[in-house]
């Protein structure tokens, strides 16, 4: 799978909030926040979807990745998704292993597994 998502037990808002303190917990800060639904409602489109995109960034590992390879910079910062489907809140990302492997470079997949995990481990921890 491109992705790792997963559903919580908790509203969409509490969730972006205990999001956050656990990637804190690993040195990832959030970059930026952007609201979908309310971005695309400003701009005259109905939408009633509920979609918080996090940007996160490690920059000591953005550091490594980057010194390592330029076109790294494609899939930087990391995305986390937190959306509303169905009743149900979900957290998800696309897996930093599956975009890295695209570069085909053996010091950035190891560097891109042990990202994948401390972000799961921030959503796990949810």
């Amino acid at each position: 799978m491109f992705h790792y998502t997963k559903m919580v037990s908790i509203p969409l808002e509490e969730a972006v909030t205990k999001l956050e303190s656990s990637l804190k917990s690993e040195k990832f800060g959030v970059l930026w926040q952007f609201n979908i639904q309310e971005k695309l409602q400003e701009k005259g489109v109905e939408f009633n979807k509920k979609f918080i995109v996090l940007e996160v960034c490690n920059p000591q590992e953005a550091k490594k990745v980057l010194e390592e390879e330029n076109l790294a910079s494609y899939f930087l910062p990391c995305k986390i998704v937190v959306y509303e489907e169905n009743g149900q809140t979900k957290i998800g990302m696309p897996r930093p292993t599956v975009l890295i492997s695209l570069l085909e470079n053996d010091k950035l997949k190891e560097a891109a597994k042990d990202i994948e995990e401390r972000l799961i481990g921030c959503m796990d921890a949810i």
